[in-house]
C-alpha cells in the first residue's frame, strides 16, 4: 500500500509484478542498454519501486537520490554516476535545472508534469515490441545498484553493490526460528527513505521476497504514523533512533495507540542509546531488535534478537550467516573480548567496491577483509556493542572518549530529548568534549541547565569525559538514517 496518495493505493503482489515487466520493457524499448545508470530521485511512493525493479530487470543499474538533494547534489550524483535517464517528480524538477549533463538522455516523471522534454512515467506502460536482455550467468559479479554513501566525511562515494550482494543479505536478515522473523502475515510499516540502503533491502527488497504487506509513507511524520499501525494493523516498523524518540514521547503523552498488532520494531542507521531502548519499551511494551551495517554490506551485518535469554537491544547482536568478523588494535592485532577494537569484516554480502574511486576502495578492502572504522566491544556471550565510529573519538590527554557513551548519558536526563557530541580543540591543543543538547517542552535553555547536564554526566563517568561547554540547539543535523552529522556541529563550536 502507498500511503502517499490520496486515497491511499493498494497494489497486489500480481499487478506490482506486471506493471515492473511492461515498464522495463518500456525502458529496453526507449534504448537503455544493460550496464547503463538509470537515476532514481524520488520520495517514498509505489512508482520507486516499480522503478528501481523496472531497471534492473531491463539490464540497468539504479542509482537512487535523496528527494531533498538540491541543484549541486543531483548534478554531482548523476554526472558521477554517468546516469542516462531520470525517473522523477516534476515538482523536484523545479528548483533543479538539468543542464549540463550530457551523459542523460531522457527523463520520465511521476504525478506532476516534468520540463519540455521530458515524458510522463506512465508512457513505459504502454505496450512495445522489446524484448528483455538474458541475466548474465554470475549474479556476484554484475553491478544491481550503485547508491551512494551518506558523505558525513568528503565527497559521497558510489557503492557497487551485485545482484548477489542483495539477494544474499535479504536472507541473512530474515533470521529463522526466532518469533520476531518477518513472514508473509506480517504487514510492516517504512517511511524510512526508499533511496537508503536500509529502506531499500530491509524495507522494499525484504517485503517483496517474503510476501508480506508493505505500508509506504513518503517521510515520517509521527501522527500519522500512528494512525496507520492502527488503520492497517501494523505488525513491525523500521526505525531510526530518532523516530523511536518521537514515539517514546508520544507514548509517555497518552498518544501511542492502546489497540495495535505491533510486535517488534527494527532499529537501524545509528547507534541506539540504552537509555532510548528502554525507554522505548517502558512507554508501549514492545520490543526492540536492533541491527548494525553499512552501504557497503547492502547492508545488514549483525542482528540483535528480540525473544529468549540474549535480548540485549542496547547491543546490535550477532553477526548475520556467513560474516566473520575481528576486533583489532590499531596495529590489526586482534584485542581480548570486552576489549574496544576496530571491527573488520568480509562476507557474501560486501560490495565490489566504491565506483571510479581505487584508492577509496583499496583503503577498505584489504584482503577480502573490510574495514569499518566502527569501534566495537564484544561480550562473554558473542553479542556485540557499537563504541562508536574511529574517526568520531575524542583524544584528550591521551585518553580516548566516545562521543556515543557521553550522548547516551545525557539522554538518560529528563530534561534532554537528543543530543549530540563532537569535540574541539583548547588554547592548549588538546581536544575536549562540547555537548549540543536538544531539551524536552518547558526547559530553560540557560547557564543553570547547562552546569546541572554537566554535572549529571560527571556523576556517572569519569571525570575526563564530562562535556566543558553546552549548547542548545531546536533540532540536531542527522542524515536520512539516522545519524549526527558531527561535522555540522563542529561548525558550531
Amino acid at each position: 500500500m502507498d500511503a502517499s496518495c490520496d486515497p491511499p493505493r493498494r497494489i497486489t503482489y500480481a499487478a506490482y509484478g506486471e506493471m515492473v515487466e511492461l515498464a522495463a520493457l518500456g525502458l529496453v524499448a526507449a534504448g537503455i542498454r544493460p550496464g547503463e545508470t538509470i537515476g532514481i530521485f524520488l520520495p517514498n511512493c509505489w512508482e520507486f519501486g516499480i522503478a528501481y525493479h523496472a531497471a534492473t530487470l531491463a539490464g540497468a543499474v539504479p542509482t537512487t537520490l535523496n528527494p531533498t538533494f538540491r541543484d549541486r547534489e543531483v548534478h554531482y550524483q548523476l554526472e558521477e554516476s554517468e546516469a542516462v535517464f531520470l525517473v522523477t517528480d516534476g515538482s523536484l524538477l523545479s528548483r533543479i535545472d538539468l543542464g549540463g549533463l550530457p551523459a542523460l538522455r531522457k527523463v520520465y516523471t511521476v504525478r506532476a508534469a516534468g520540463p519540455a522534454g521530458s515524458q510522463p512515467f506512465d508512457s513505459l506502460f504502454a505496450p512495445v515490441e522489446a524484448r528483455l536482455p538474458s541475466p548474465e550467468l554470475d549474479s556476484r559479479l554484475t553491478l544491481a545498484t550503485l547508491p551512494f554513501s551518506s558523505g558525513t566525511t568528503g565527497l559521497p562515494k558510489g557503492v557497487m553493490l551485485s545482484h548477489y550482494n542483495l539477494v544474499v543479505n535479504v536472507y541473512q536478515t530474515l533470521i529463522p526460528g526466532e518469533c520476531g522473523a518477518i513472514s508473509d502475515q506480517d504487514v510492516m510499516l517504512c517511511f524510512l527513505p526508499l533511496y537508503h540502503i536500509y529502506g531499500l533491502t530491509v524495507g522494499l527488497n525484504l517485503a517483496l521476497i517474503r510476501g508480506c504487506t508493505l505500508v509506504l509513507m513518503p517521510r515520517f511524520d509521527c501522527e500519522r504514523s500512528l494512525q496507520m499501525m492502527s488503520a492497517e494493523d501494523v505488525t513491525v516498523v523500521l526505525c531510526v533512533p530518532p523516530t523511536l524518540l518521537a514515539y517514546s514521547q508520544a507514548a509517555e503523552q497518552g498518544r501511542f495507540p492502546r489497540e495495535h498488532r505491533l510486535r517488534w520494531v527494527k532499529s537501524g542507521g545509528a547507534p541506539l542509546a540504552p537509555e532510548l531502548a528502554r525507554r522505548f519499551t517502558a512507554a508501549t511494551g514492545i520490543r526492540i531488535r536492533q541491527g548494525y551495517g553499512m552501504t557497503e554490506a547492502s547492508p545488514v551485518t549483525h542482528m540483535g534478537f528480540v525473544t529468549g535469554l540474549l535480548y540485549r537491544p542496547e547491543s546490535v547482536g550477532v553477526p548475520v550467516a556467513l560474516t566473520e568478523c575481528r576486533v583489532v588494535d590499531e596495529h590489526g592485532h586482534e584485542v581480548q573480548p570486552g576489549t574496544t577494537g576496530e571491527l573488520v569484516m568480509r562476507g557474501p554480502q560486501f560490495m565490489r567496491g566504491y565506483w571510479k574511486a581505487p584508492g577509496a576502495t583499496d583503503a577498505v578492502l584489504r584482503d577480502g577483509w573490510y574495514w569499518s572504522g566502527d569501534m566495537v566491544r564484544v561480550d562473554e556471550e558473542g553479542l556485540y556493542y557499537v563504541v562508536d565510529r574511529r574517526k568520531e573519538m575524542i583524544k584528550y590527554k591521551g585518553f580516548s572518549i566516545a562521543p556515543a557513551e557521553v550522548e547516551s548519558v545525557l539522554l538518560e536526563h529528563p530534561a534532554v530529548s537528543d543530543c549530540g557530541v563532537v569535540s574541539r580543540t583548547d588554547l592548549g591543543g588538546e581536544e575536549i568534549p562540547c555537548a549540543f543538547v536538544v531539551l524536552r517542552e518547558g526547559e530553560a535553555s540557560n547557564q543553570q541547565t547547562a552546569a546541572m547536564l554537566q554535572a549529571f554526566v560527571a556523576e556517572r563517568l569519569t571525570h575526563y569525559k564530562m562535556p566543558r561547554e553546552v549548547y542548545f540547539l531546536r533540532t540536531l543535523p542527522r542524515t536520512a538514517s539516522g545519524k549526527i552529522l558531527r561535522r555540522e556541529l563542529r561548525k558550531l563550536v
